[in-house]
């Protein structure tokens, strides 16, 4: 038995017979269209929905409404929504990634997720576009700053009023006592 080294000649070649095909490289990018702006991102793959949204929302111009979720959509498939942690994937041919807002499906009445927005990128809701809910926040939030200096004064006062007065009848209490410890019932006339 003899060995001997392979020859270039012996290895075998890729793409005979397909064994030895491998898929194509995953692009180093995923799309993401924004149904708000019409506008196409990019992402790095492994991008999670969280920071997408995030990214999408924060370009987003006043009036547009901001992106629930990230989900893939393909013609006549049930669409495949993304997770806040999940990271985004490409599902191939056909498929495509997009957000959904609450426009696009009106069920569903919450905002994004607290952290993917700061507060200059909030949209106005609905009770705040004729501000009669803001106004009604204000004024409570007034009313207990209000009610809170109400109640300092009010101990403040309550304070200082004991730490007048209890001198005042410490004093008095030990006259008391010191004239009925030198009370003398034999001196005294009937």
């Amino acid at each position: 038995m003899e060995r001997r080294g392979q020859q270039p000649g012996d290895a075998q070649q890729p793409g005979k017979d397909g064994a030895g095909d491998s898929p194509p490289p995953p692009p180093p990018f995923l799309e993401v269209s924004c149904r708000s702006s019409g506008k196409v991102r990019r992402f790095a793959a492994g991008t999670t929905a969280r920071y997408a949204l995030h990214a999408i929302n924060r370009k987003l111009g006043p009036g547009a409404p901001p992106a629930l979720h990230v989900e893939a959509v393909r013609d006549g498939e049930e669409p495949v929504s993304f997770g806040p942690s999940a990271a985004l994937a490409d599902y191939g041919r056909g498929w495509r990634l997009q957000t959904v807002t609450a426009h696009d499906a009106p069920g569903i009445h919450h905002a994004p997720h607290a952290d993917t927005a700061k507060q200059g990128d909030r949209q106005p809701s609905k009770e705040d576009a004729d501000g009669t809910e803001t106004v009604r926040g204000t004024c409570i939030y007034v009313a207990k700053i209000v009610l809170a200096f109400a109640f300092l004064f009010l101990l403040g006062g309550s304070l200082t009023y004991l730490l007048e007065v209890i001198p005042d009848m410490l004093q008095t209490a030990s006259a008391l006592e010191l004239t009925d410890f030198f009370y003398d019932p034999l001196t005294e006339n009937v």
